[in-house]
């Protein structure tokens, strides 16, 4: 019986890439009372992304990488809901690889609000594809 390599170009799901086992912790929703369960380690990691979505392209930087989503610094505004297609070159030391990783990955803008600067989109990674190298 193959086993199928790990690093082949399939979708998987988002917890393949959390390091090791994380417990599940809330944390207090914004103004609701209601409460957001994370379940992934969070990386703060600046990558430069280019964020296709059905309004066009957007340039963006990563501020904070996790197994289930991304929060992106951009110059302008994201409609909740937005689907968008992009790319991350995820170092090896973060992933505990020996080279560096092309992830290709479909997800949604979850919120999006005006920083000190930039606007900040929150995103879920939904699917994501490992790239041949």
């Amino acid at each position: 019986m193959a086993s199928t390599p790990y690093f082949g170009p399939r979708m998987l799901p988002m917890n393949a890439l959390k390091p090791g086992s994380s417990i599940p912790f809330a944390v207090p929703g914004e103004n609701t009372g209601s409460q957001e369960v994370r379940c992934a380690v969070r990386f703060p990691l600046a990558l430069p992304v280019v964020l296709s979505t059905s309004h066009g392209e957007v340039r963006a930087f990563s501020k904070n990488v996790s197994a289930s989503g991304v929060l992106f610094e951009l110059g302008e505004e994201l409609p909740m809901g937005l689907g968008i297609r992009f790319s991350l070159r995820m170092p090896g030391e973060v992933l505990g690889t020996l080279h560096d990783v092309l992830v290709h990955c479909l997800g949604r803008v979850v919120r999006c609000s005006l920083g000190q600067t930039q606007y900040l989109a929150a995103a879920t990674i939904d699917e994501y594809q490992f790239a041949e190298q």
